[in-house]
């Protein structure tokens, strides 16, 4: 969520319980009891709002690590796709001998 969002939302918010606050008026509850009902219900959304990020921090789902992940999904694939192609352009000698310098490297690594 970008700081325009949360913006957003928190007037949102802002609005709706005022709204909220009239409407409790209008239907006959004076203005002290509706000024705590409609507090009260901004209280629990934003209760809410604050686990659901908590929520979204436990479980890897924020938007920087979302973004990240993309990002590396995207750059393994173009990295593959430039390593098979200059592979693709080398002879069959210079594969040949690359597998085996890998190979060697594979076993000096165990």
């Amino acid at each position: 969520m970008t700081k325009a969002n949360v913006l957003q939302l928190g007037l949102l918010l802002f609005f709706l319980v005022g709204i909220i606050y009239g409407s409790l008026q209008v239907f006959g509850l004076n203005p002290d009891k509706a000024g705590i009902a409609s507090e009260g219900l901004l209280l629990l959304l934003v209760l809410a709002w604050v686990a659901s990020y908590f929520f979204r921090v436990v479980s890897g789902k924020m938007t920087f690590m979302e973004q990240r992940k993309r990002y590396l999904e995207e750059y393994k694939q173009i990295t593959d796709r430039e390593v098979e192609k200059k592979f693709d352009s080398m002879s069959n000698d210079e594969k040949a001998s690359l597998i085996q310098q890998l190979q060697v490297e594979k076993n000096n690594n165990k």
